[in-house]
């Protein structure tokens, strides 16, 4: 007896979740940032949250050096500070280095001060990085995949030293609006049956 086989092809699509982006819209132009998610989980869902606020929009980058890094998420165009959520844990052990274009957490000299100021390293700064718990480094979180051209026109900017504030752009670099833009992708996949 003949065996007949049939063979049935299933299709079936699942969602597949885009890594997550920011679309940081600047007065020089737009800067596109993939968030380290998986690394940095406490951090990401941090920045997020200020993005969700709408807290940067309208803040300047208040620090920029050329050979070093621009400074922002803090600081209104009158140099006044916005009130912000409580400090997080510095995830530096990451291990992420500071790297040209990426992004990382500014704070104090405590290593879990963190709150909303980030900065975008315009070169490779590795000594920013963890060392150990006696040197905690700065946490990255990010990365510029878009826009790279924009940090570079802002690192130039002519700076001044405003009260006790050093590296001011003296034109203000404004940061004018913070939005996720992760998009879902559909895959779909074929699946082979076979039947006698």
């Amino acid at each position: 007896m003949k065996q007949l086989i049939l063979l049935n092809i299933l299709f079936f699509s699942f969602t597949v979740m885009a890594k997550k982006q920011v679309l940081l819209k600047t007065s020089h132009g737009d800067i596109t940032i993939e968030l380290f998610e998986e690394k940095s989980p406490g951090t990401v869902a941090n920045f997020l949250k200020y993005v969700e606020k709408k807290f940067f929009n309208g803040l300047i980058f208040h620090r920029v050096i050329s050979d070093f890094m621009i400074q922002g998420g803090g600081m209104k165009p009158d140099m006044s500070e916005l009130p912000t959520m409580d400090p997080i844990k510095n995830e530096a052990s990451n291990r992420i280095s500071n790297t040209r274009g990426t992004i990382a957490m500014a704070r104090t000299n405590q290593p879990h001060s963190a709150t909303s100021q980030f900065f975008i390293n315009v070169k490779d700064n590795k000594f920013l990085d963890y060392q150990g718990p006696n040197k905690w480094g700065y946490c990255v979180f990010g990365k510029v995949t878009k826009g790279l051209d924009i940090v570079d026109k802002i690192k130039v900017v002519k700076t001044k030293t405003v009260g006790g504030h050093g590296n001011v752009p003296i034109t203000p670099v404004l940061i004018k609006e913070i939005s996720l833009i992760t998009e879902e992708k559909t895959q779909t996949t074929a699946m082979t049956d076979e039947s006698v």
